[in-house]
């Protein structure tokens, strides 16, 4: 019996552009592979022995002849490519409307509330960059006292505020109460406190990040095997996405390594069920900031130390390493890409040198999480469990 299953979610990490991509402007994106071909190659030999170089090819990630796990890779099925549409879909929920996106900023009566509310007026107001628009208006907002509000490509309202002139406190209660206004005709899939620090042409953004999502539509993964008294331990912004839903006990970090040195502490715990984490800094610091260099030096650290994550796992635990999304670093604009997303699988019960396939959903993860625990589907995505479990003789 499989006790555990650790999702590990690799921010961002697409790996090729999905067959609808030109709906969504991305013909070309390939995070991973572009990231490999600009930096003359990347080096990743922990989860090219699990299988990752078995899914495509990947300048410096071989495919080896005999992989550890099980690997494959997902279509979206699911209209859109940002973190909650990826995230829900990843547990079972199908969303085919996309979530509404606001590309000439906020409506003016949505500010106007907004600021009566708060009792501050707004700066911004506009799709932008997170660390452009802090060069631009971080000055103003030191000497005005006014919240940045600016948005992206992805259904998101963003109030950035410097840590020194409206403490977190303060920023956590505007955030709540733009997240009361941004429902009904004008909901988004999140707002997202940005505090940061410094001074004027240094200014840097914290951990102190929060998210304020949607409740998500239907019953995910995490509810039912929460439902059945199973753990479910969200590390990193899993919290933050699933708005507390499903979740047993919610662990904030406050970086890559922190998640895995988090991730690592759970999985020595006494728990049973599902850890789930995210590391968001592949998205947040190198993905939407557009350094393939920065991008390849964080997968490498990350890969360097999987034969601790791997140490750490007992008998009866499975880990599937995977993503959201894409978020080419080489390519045009900021935004997210319209990507397949890596499957990696490994656990001493998991059968090696196993291809799963391109499978029809990111869902599949969810309805095999589901299979392998023995609690209820969802009702989306096809289970993988009979491809990858060594059943014994």
């Amino acid at each position: 019996m499989v006790d555990r299953i650790i999702l590990f979610i690799i921010d961002s990490l697409g790996i090729g552009a999905l067959p609808d991509a030109e709906k969504f402007g991305d013909i070309g994106a390939n995070t991973l592979g572009n990231i490999a071909i600009s930096q003359g190659g990347i080096d990743l030999p922990n989860l090219q022995d699990i299988g990752l170089g078995n899914i495509d090819n990947i300048m410096g990630v071989k495919a080896v002849k005999s992989p550890i796990g099980a690997f494959g890779r997902a279509i979206e099925f699911s209209n859109g490519k940002d973190t909650i549409t990826g995230h829900w879909e990843l547990t079972g929920l199908h969303l085919t409307e996309p979530f509404k996106t606001f590309p000439k900023g906020f409506p003016k009566d949505v500010i106007d509330e907004l600021e009566s509310k708060i009792g501050r007026k707004i700066l911004g107001n506009k799709p932008a960059s997170g660390t452009v628009i802090l060069d631009e208006l971080g000055e103003t907002h030191m000497k005005t006292g006014y919240p940045i509000v600016y948005t992206s490509a992805d259904s998101v309202l963003q109030i950035a505020a410097h840590e020194d002139i409206i403490p977190l406190d303060e920023l956590y209660s505007i955030c709540k109460v733009a997240r009361e206004i941004m429902m009904g005709d004008n909901t988004v899939a999140r707002i997202i406190a940005r505090p940061f620090i410094g001074g004027s042409g240094n200014f840097t953004r914290t951990s102190n990040r929060r998210d304020y999502a949607l409740d998500p539509f239907g019953q995910t993964v995490l509810d039912i095997a929460k439902q059945n008294g199973l753990d479910v331990i969200a590390i990193g912004k899993i919290g933050d996405i699933f708005n507390g839903r499903g979740i047993t006990r919610s662990v904030r970090t406050k970086d890559n390594m922190d998640g895995i040195d988090k991730t690592v502490e759970y999985i020595q715990k006494s728990n049973e069920g599902i850890i789930f984490t995210n590391l968001v800094e592949f998205d947040s610091l190198y993905g939407h900031r557009r350094d393939p260099k920065g991008y390849r030096r964080a997968l490498e650290e990350m890969d360097r130390r999987i034969p601790e994550i791997l140490g750490a796992m007992k008998d009866g635990d499975i880990i599937i390493f995977t993503a959201d999304h894409g978020n080419d670093p080489t390519f045009k604009g900021t935004d997210h890409t319209r990507e397949y997303i890596p499957i990696v699988i490994y656990g001493k019960k998991v059968k090696k040198n196993v291809n799963i396939g391109t499978r029809k959903s990111f869902a599949d993860v969810a309805a095999t999480i589901s299979d392998i625990l023995e609690i209820p589907s969802t009702g989306k995505g096809e289970s993988f469990k009979e491809s990858i479990i060594e059943v014994p003789s």
